[in-house]
C-alpha cells in the first residue's frame, strides 16, 4: 500500500500502516498541515514511482509486506466469518427460526 497523507487522522492511519503493521510505503508530506489551493502539496512523480516500484518490483521487502498483508487479510476473515459478533448473530437467527416454527 502506498500512503499519502494529507490532512486530520490520515497521518495516524499512514504511521499505522507503515510502522506497525509494516505493510506500506510512506509518500507525501511528514507532517499535518493545511493546505489551500495556492499552498497545496506536490510529490513528485519520481517519489510515487519509487514508491511503486519498492511494492511491485519485488525483493525481500515487498515480498514480506505481501506476506504480512495476507497474514493480516486471513485474520479479519476469521474475525468476521469466525468472530464472536459472527456467532452471537447466528446464534440468534436460528434462535429466531426456531420460535417462529414454535407458532406455525
Amino acid at each position: 500500500m502506498v500512503t499519502w497523507p494529507i490532512t486530520a487522522e490520515q497521518f495516524i492511519n499512514e504511521k499505522f500502516i507503515t510502522e506497525v503493521l509494516r505493510i506500506g510505503v510512506q509518500v507525501g508530506s511528514k507532517e499535518w498541515g493545511y493546505h489551500d489551493k495556492e499552498d497545496r502539496l506536490v510529490i513528485r512523480r519520481e517519489k510515487v514511482a519509487d514508491a511503486v516500484l519498492r511494492l511491485m518490483a519485488g525483493g525481500d521487502a515487498a515480498a514480506e509486506m505481501k506476506r504480512r498483508a495476507r497474514e493480516y487479510a486471513t485474520l479479519a476473515k476469521t474475525a468476521v466469518e469466525g468472530g464472536s459478533s459472527y456467532t452471537d448473530v447466528e446464534a440468534l437467527i436460528e434462535e429466531l427460526r426456531v420460535r417462529q416454527n414454535m407458532f406455525n
